[in-house]
């Protein structure tokens, strides 16, 4: 009969709170319990204010350029973009260049929108209580991690 094997030690088995995969997570939980209130306020989703976001840099984009920036598939953007449609915030319309591309625009109303969603970085960054040096800092860092793993999954960087 064969040894039982022995259970694992407590020390061989990390603790949650050594994942930096959760540390990350529960940060981005908590971010979305800061913006929630604030975004609610607007009648956004944090996904619809980052397209907003997005076209505010760069108004008249492709559905494939928006969803490089933002890393989302045309599967889960579509959905998205024919709500924010139907809010009457953007306008989609085929390219006259090459019927398969999708271009997006902002209207009016989301031109508008952009006034009142102006505060919400500041009102983030007092409720992080960081400078903005040290969220900048903490952004850059995240984002080589982030490149990291694309290149390690075969993505760009």
């Amino acid at each position: 009969m064969a040894a039982p094997k022995p259970q694992a030690v407590a020390a061989d088995v990390p603790n949650l709170d050594d994942f930096l995969c959760f540390a990350v997570y529960s940060a981005n939980l908590a971010f979305n319990r800061v913006y929630k209130p604030r975004l609610d306020e607007l009648n956004l989703t944090y996904p619809q204010y980052l397209v907003l976001v997005v076209l505010y840099e760069e108004d008249d984009q492709t559905v494939g350029n928006l969803g490089e920036k933002l890393f989302l598939d045309s599967s889960t953007l579509t959905p998205l973009l024919k709500r924010m449609e139907g809010m009457g915030l953007v306008k989609r319309t085929r390219s006259t260049e090459d019927e398969r591309q999708v271009l997006v625009a902002l209207t009016a109303q989301g031109h508008e929108l952009k006034e009142k969603a102006r505060t919400l970085p500041q009102s983030i960054l007092s409720a992080a209580q960081c400078s903005i040096s040290e969220i900048a800092a903490m952004k850059d860092e995240i984002v080589k991690l982030r490149n990291r793993l694309n290149v390690a999954i075969g993505e760009a960087g």
